[in-house]
C-alpha cells in the first residue's frame, strides 16, 4: 500500500535543477560598448567610494554620527556594485552564462542586500538632519555616535535577514518550467516566476519586502523632510532658513538619485520593451553608487575642506 499518492509526492518533491541560464542582454545589438560603459561606471564607483571612505578615516574632524552613516553608504555602495558587475560582466562579455543553482541564490541574496541598504542609509542620515534641524540644542545627546553605530548594524541584520528568508523561501520552490532567466542577474521576480509549484508565501514575501526596503523608508524620509519643512517655516529670517536647508542638499541629492530611476522603472515596465527594461534596471543599479561620493564631494563643506587639508598635508 502507498502512504502517498503521486499527485501528492510529487508536490513534496522539489526539482533543483543543476545551473540557471542568464540570458538578459543577448539579443540587443552593439551591446559591447554598453559593457564597456558599465566597466568605466564601476571603475568610477569603486574610486569614488573608495576615496571618500579614506577621507571620512583620514579626518578626525568627520567622525561623526552623520559621517558614519555616510561611510556606510559608501560601502554598501561599493560592496553592492562589486557584487554585481563584476559578475555581470563576466556572464556576457566572456561567455559564462550558465550559474550553478547555489550560485544563482547566493549572487541574488548580496544583490538585493546591498540594494537594499541604500533607502535604509538614507533613512539614517534623514533621521539625523531632522534632529540637527529640529531639535539643534538636543543633537548632541539623541544622536552620537554609539546610536548611529547601533541603528546601522539594526539595518544591516534587518535587511540581511529580510532577503535571506526570501532566497531560503525560493530554494524550497521546484524548477521545472525552464532554467532560463531573462535579465542579467539572478532577478527575484524572473526567478520566482519559473517556479512549477505553489508560490504564493514566496509572492506575498516578495510584495512585503517591496515595502518594507522601498516605500516604508521613502515614507519616512518624506515625513522627516515634511517636519523639517514646518519647522523652517516658523523661522523668522530667511537668511536661516536658506542655511538650515543647505545642510540637507546633499541628502536630498541622494533621495533623488536612488528613488526618482526606481519609481520610474516600476511606472513604466509595463509600457516598456523588455530589452528597454533591462537597460533601465542595470543602470538603476550601477548609477547611485557612482554618483553618491561626487554628490557628497561636491555639495558638502566638510569633506571639502577635509580633501583641501589632506591635499595640503600630501604636498
Amino acid at each position: 500500500m502507498e502512504l502517498l499518492n503521486p499527485a501528492l509526492e510529487k508536490n513534496l518533491t522539489s526539482v533543483h535543477p543543476d545551473y540557471f541560464i542568464i540570458s538578459g542582454f543577448t539579443g540587443i545589438p552593439d551591446m559591447k560598448y554598453y559593457y564597456v560603459f558599465l566597466f568605466f561606471v564601476y571603475i568610477v564607483s569603486v574610486l569614488g567610494n573608495t576615496a571618500v571612505m579614506v577621507i571620512i578615516c583620514l579626518d578626525h574632524k568627520l567622525r561623526t554620527p552623520k559621517y558614519i552613516a555616510v561611510f556606510n553608504l559608501a560601502f554598501a555602495d561599493l560592496f553592492g556594485s562589486s557584487a554585481m558587475v563584476p559578475k555581470v560582466f563576466d556572464i556576457f562579455q566572456f561567455d559564462h552564462p550558465y550559474i550553478p543553482y547555489n550560485d544563482c541564490f547566493a549572487f541574488m541574496f548580496f544583490s538585493y542586500a546591498c540594494l537594499a541598504m541604500e533607502p535604509f542609509n538614507l533613512v539614517a542620515l534623514a533621521y539625523d538632519r531632522l534632529i540637527a534641524i529640529i531639535f539643534p540644542l538636543h543633537y548632541q545627546v539623541m544622536v552620537t555616535q554609539r546610536f548611529m553605530l547601533f541603528l546601522i548594524a539594526v539595518f544591516w541584520l534587518f535587511v540581511s535577514s529580510l532577503i535571506l528568508i526570501a532566497v531560503v523561501l525560493f530554494s524550497r520552490l521546484s524548477y521545472c518550467k525552464s532554467v532560463v532567466i531573462n535579465s542579467y542577474f539572478c532577478d527575484y521576480a524572473l526567478v520566482h516566476k519559473l517556479a512549477c509549484n505553489d508560490d504564493t508565501l514566496t509572492s506575498f514575501t516578495g510584495h512585503s519586502i517591496s515595502v518594507l526596503i522601498v516605500w516604508l523608508p521613502l515614507l519616512f524620509i518624506m515625513s522627516c523632510y515634511s517636519c523639517i519643512g514646518y519647522a523652517l517655516s516658523k523661522v523668522a529670517a530667511v537668511k536661516e532658513r536658506v542655511k538650515a536647508f543647505k545642510t540637507c542638499t546633499s541628502h536630498l541629492s541622494l533621495v533623488a538619485i536612488y528613488f526618482i530611476p526606481l519609481m520610474f522603472t516600476f511606472a513604466m515596465n509595463a509600457y516598456i520593451h523588455p530589452n528597454a527594461r533591462l537597460i533601465n534596471m542595470s543602470l538603476t543599479s550601477v548609477f547611485p553608487p557612482m554618483l553618491n561620493p561626487f554628490v557628497y564631494v561636491l555639495q558638502t563643506q566638510e569633506i571639502k575642506e577635509s580633501v583641501k587639508k589632506l591635499l595640503k598635508i600630501r604636498k
